[in-house]
């Protein structure tokens, strides 16, 4: 089992690392499917099932899979040219992409919300179609955004949960068990085992720069969030809070009689300001996912300005470390929110982020593993349902308290020797487990908790 820091880290775009940026990615994979085929296409239209379609306008579903099937991609995505693209196709109704004829598409008519039964996958399903120039389909695929922004076709997701078919790499583990068993074996850390089998498939420098990209976006992005003010998009009214809560931090600093639990402030200004540029539609780093955006960069933050003796070149050794947990928790579980709530969002971030601030505060793997445990299982059963679709409320103020609590759980580890009760491969499949018994209401369709008991107006 192999997914790379890469996989877990992406650079995107906002509202959603599923509901936004895997329908671009699936727009785009489209294009390709369609250079692939013998025939011409003459148009193309889609349809938006389950989750994609019950919060799919919050999220900007729709928007996301017009301008993929335009040929966008969330990594180099240019907010000034995909409202100039946009405006285009709804005057020439004609997408204009390299490799490909004219395509007709009509985004008033062409991209369709379904609002029946979820297709059989994932509650995250959509379906895109090449037309003849009659209109009638001649070549269809089904796709699958099953979080973090990972695409799947229906083929692929059919064929199981590990489809890297790359090298085998030195350190292969599929559960925390096997992860701690070959620490205490090889004598590495988790980040030096993440980091043999990153470099096994790519060079060093590679690895580095990407890395240091991935720290360098997160970071700006908690900056851009800090400084900007105004009212979120959407519809709902919800003011940005994070520029003001640090500007009074900051007037605040150097005085005596500040308490010590304004120290869980500073961590919720970081990532309320990470999450408001993500429902800004900002670009922000999927971690793992966009709703989660907010919890690893806080916690990096809150190390790198607030704790003694933390040093910016430990940073590689904080995002392999919680690369490591959250692949474990994807293998094993969910990083859904359609499939498993908002546990598997914040709590997965909490666990990775936990297991990062453990790893630089000298923590030995065995109680880095206890610091993700910790962290997840005390969100277990939280539910995702924001209130209109739009990754807001609760999301914004929930990645903060996600922070706070990976902070105490890393906090808390470091005082123990490693030795607890609960593994945490324990509480990744009871994380599984619950997701699956959890209520489809409660599973980002907003027909249910918060989202219909918040006035959305």
């Amino acid at each position: 089992m192999f997914l790379s820091v890469f996989d877990m880290f992406k650079v995107g775009v906002g509202p959603s690392s599923s509901h936004t940026m895997g329908p671009m990615v699936a727009g785009a994979r489209f294009l390709d499917f369609l250079r692939a085929q013998p025939f011409n296409v003459h148009g193309v239209k889609a349809s938006l099932h389950g989750s994609l379609a019950f919060t799919g306008v919050g999220h900007a579903t729709d928007r996301a899979t017009i301008l993929g099937l335009a040929g966008f991609l969330p990594d180099t995505y240019d907010a000034e040219k995909a409202e100039a693209e946009l405006e285009r196709l709804r005057k020439e109704k004609v997408i204009h992409v390299d490799g490909l004829p004219p395509l007709a598409f009509d985004p008033k008519t062409d991209i369709v919300f379904d609002y029946g039964p979820n297709l059989p996958g994932h509650a995250n399903g959509m379906v895109i179609s090449g037309l003849d120039a009659q209109g009638d389909t001649i070549v269809e695929e089904t796709y699958y955004s099953v979080g973090g922004g990972f695409v799947l076709t229906a083929s692929e997701l059919e064929q199981g949960k590990d489809t890297d078919d790359g090298p085998a790499v030195p350190f292969p583990f599929k559960s925390a068990k096997e992860m701690l068993d070959m620490a205490a074996e090889s004598g590495l850390t988790i980040a030096q085992m993440k980091q043999k089998n990153e470099t096994s498939r790519r060079r060093v420098n590679e690895l580095d720069q990407g890395v240091s990209r991935i720290w360098q976006v997160m970071n700006d992005c908690i900056d851009r969030g800090l400084t900007t003010d105004g009212i979120l998009p959407g519809g709902l009214n919800v003011k940005r809070r994070a520029k003001g809560i640090h500007d009074e931090l900051m007037a605040e600093r150097g005085l005596n009689m500040v308490a010590p639990h304004v120290a869980n402030d500073w961590m919720a200004a970081y990532a309320m300001a990470v999450n408001e540029e993500n429902a800004a539609g900002g670009q922000v780093v999927t971690a793992p996912t966009n709703g989660a955006a907010g919890v690893m960069p806080a916690v990096v933050r809150y190390w790198l300005d607030h704790v003694p003796g933390a040093v910016s070149s430990k940073i590689p050794e904080f995002l392999l470390t919680a690369a490591a947990i959250g692949g474990l928790i994807k293998y094993n579980a969910s990083i859904s929110g359609a499939e498993c709530g908002c546990q598997a969002e914040v709590g997965s971030a909490s666990a990775m982020a936990a297991a990062g601030l453990c790893a630089v505060m000298g923590g030995t793997p065995e109680q880095i593993e206890n610091a993700a445990e910790i962290a997840l299982e005390h969100h277990l059963g939280m539910t995702c349902d924001p209130v209109r679709g739009l990754v807001q409320v609760p999301c914004i103020e929930r990645n903060g308290l996600g922070a706070i609590k990976a902070v105490s759980a890393a906090s808390l580890a470091l005082r123990g020797d490693g030795t607890h009760l609960v593994p945490l491969d324990a509480a990744i499949e009871t994380m599984r487990q619950t997701g699956n018994d959890m209520h489809a209401k409660y599973k980002e369709t907003s027909l249910g908790g918060l989202a219909v008991n918040v006035p959305n107006c």
